[in-house]
């Protein structure tokens, strides 16, 4: 099947693009807003809309495949690429990257995919974003061609060798860490809130008191509203290096303050993602892993997940080698081609180290379509729901997409079934 023709629509995210230094330097909010200048190069505010770019695929059979590049919200930060936006990329796919695609079969997806998100223009990589969107559509396409999910696209050419099944999905509640719980408790999300911790004096508190009465009342608030046959749900709380901020990256104060939290939590597991930021790859390996040593030593049950610095396939395979953390976020707009966050989820399930697909707000219902088939298909521990922070947009799409992927699937798999006993009866 041949790729006649690309097209290219510029879009919306579902959050905004945030200027994470300003925001840790002091900008103070003004409503859904921020006052102050913004730090970080390319933004003309702190707060900016979040922008997309669809990639459709004309397949010659008239079928339409599509992909949507998008990046994260804290662009320009922690290593990451720099800012995304519509109108300064897409003249890049039209000229060098559709050209290479119009005419070319799509027999699959593993080799495409891995073509074109190593390609090079005028000796540099293409931004993580496009290669994000490319590849989201060299997916759709395959999965179109072989008339299956995506998902099973996937696990066919991985090999991945995984029952498919509904994963844990994971919910971020934004500013919003109240109501949007409430929300999250209601609609049986298995790990909650995300919580943005992402100041120390307005979140954190300089002692670590406010999270902890945070964490308090969030324990009691699931008891009060889980309904009686629901499971146990995980506490995944992202603070955005505001620990060690706080408690001057010292590892045994961190580790007793992780411990308080452990405390305040029970009986619910802990999840604390991005303790501390140490603005560097390697002085963060070293930093999360002797956290982590710690907290093992005291027998403090508290899992560290790793965000920060922990951007490409190169950088999990790093954190995760150097057992530097209990969980890593394979944020997806991150490493570029989709085809990475194959590899990386099925590196940490091999090593035993969580394997959590996230991503970030800043995406789209496409983006977050195709991350879902992904997880399935590599059984991720948990997956996030996105985009946006308002939590019924987000568990919506992933959850209702994830249920549509299995039940196809399965269908699929009894179809098969009943192929396979009709020959053999016709053989005897």
């Amino acid at each position: 099947m041949k790729i006649i023709d690309i097209v290219c629509s510029s879009g919306r995210t579902g959050f905004y693009f945030d200027d994470q230094r300003a925001i840790k330097q002091g900008a103070q909010q003004d409503g859904f807003t921020y006052i102050g200048e913004a730090v970080t190069e390319g933004f003309s505010s702190v707060r900016q809309a979040g922008e997309s770019i669809s990639i459709m695929f004309i397949l010659e059979d008239g079928q339409t495949a599509y992909g949507d590049c998008a990046a994260v919200q804290y662009s320009g930060a922690g290593g990451r690429d720099p800012l995304f936006l519509a109108d300064d990329f897409i003249p890049i796919i039209e000229q060098h990257i559709a050209p290479r695609l119009i005419g070319r079969d799509v027999t699959g997806f593993k080799a495409l995919a891995e073509e074109f998100d190593g390609m090079m223009v005028k000796g540099e990589r293409l931004h993580t974003a496009i290669r994000y969107g490319i590849t989201q559509a060299i997916l759709d396409a395959a999965a179109k061609v072989k008339r299956m999910t995506m998902a099973e696209v996937i696990k066919e050419e991985y090999q991945t060798n995984v029952a498919l099944k509904r994963i844990p999905i994971f919910t971020q509640c934004g500013d919003d860490r109240y109501n949007n719980v409430d929300k999250m408790i209601i609609k049986g999300a298995d790990v909650l809130p995300h919580a943005l911790i992402n100041n120390v004096d307005t979140k954190l508190g300089r002692d670590g008191g406010k999270l902890k009465e945070y964490i308090g009342w969030l324990k009691n608030r699931i008891e009060t509203l889980r309904a009686s046959e629901q499971e146990d749900f995980i506490m995944h709380i992202d603070v955005y290096g505001t620990i060690g901020i706080a408690f001057d990256n010292d590892v045994e104060k961190m580790s007793s303050y992780l411990g308080e939290l452990e405390k305040a939590a029970a009986p619910f597991k802990l999840r604390i993602e991005g303790p501390m930021d140490v603005e560097n790859r390697e002085e963060q390996v070293k930093a999360l892993k002797a956290l982590r040593v710690t907290l093992k030593e005291k027998g403090i049950a508290v899992e560290l997940v790793a965000d920060e610095w922990c951007n490409t396939w190169e950088d999990i395979k790093l954190f995760v080698d150097e057992e530097a953390a209990d969980m890593v976020q394979i944020k997806t707009p991150d490493l570029g081609g989709i085809n990475n966050i194959v590899e990386a989820l099925l590196y940490c399930k091999e090593k035993g180290v969580g394997a959590y697909s996230g991503g970030t707000c800043n995406e789209t219902d496409r983006s977050a379509q195709v991350c879902t088939n992904i997880a399935i298909a590599c059984g991720a521990d948990q997956c996030l729901a996105k985009p946006g922070m308002g939590v019924d947009e987000g568990f919506m799409i992933v959850n209702n997409e994830m249920n549509r992927v299995l039940a196809l699937a399965k269908r699929r798999e009894l179809l098969l079934s009943e192929t396979v006993q009709e020959m053999t009866r016709s053989a005897m």
